[in-house]
């Protein structure tokens, strides 16, 4: 437990920062499923409106630190070659 002020200042900003950074990173899991779902139902436009939208929330994750740069290069990744593969198989 904290004792000193300072430590407790600490304590109080840590979980502050905590909570708002799980609310972020709860934000770009809803963007990835709602690109999920648009793949999943076959609208190759509504996938590629919510991938713009989903990539660039990825990306602005990515630059503050809530997401390694490498894990949102690869979610994006993933959903671009998932949407590309829906004109292929069409």
């Amino acid at each position: 437990m904290a004792n000193s002020p300072q430590a407790k200042k600490r304590a109080r900003q840590a979980e502050k920062s905590r909570t708002h950074n799980a609310s972020l990173r709860s934000m770009v899991r809803t963007y990835l499923k709602k690109v999920l779902a648009a793949i999943a139902s076959g609208d190759q436009e509504a996938a590629k409106a919510a991938y713009v939208s989903a990539a660039s929330t990825i990306d602005r994750m990515a630059d503050k630190g809530i997401l390694h740069k490498n894990k949102a290069a690869r979610h994006k990744s993933r959903l671009n070659s998932k949407i590309k593969a829906m004109s292929a198989a069409a």
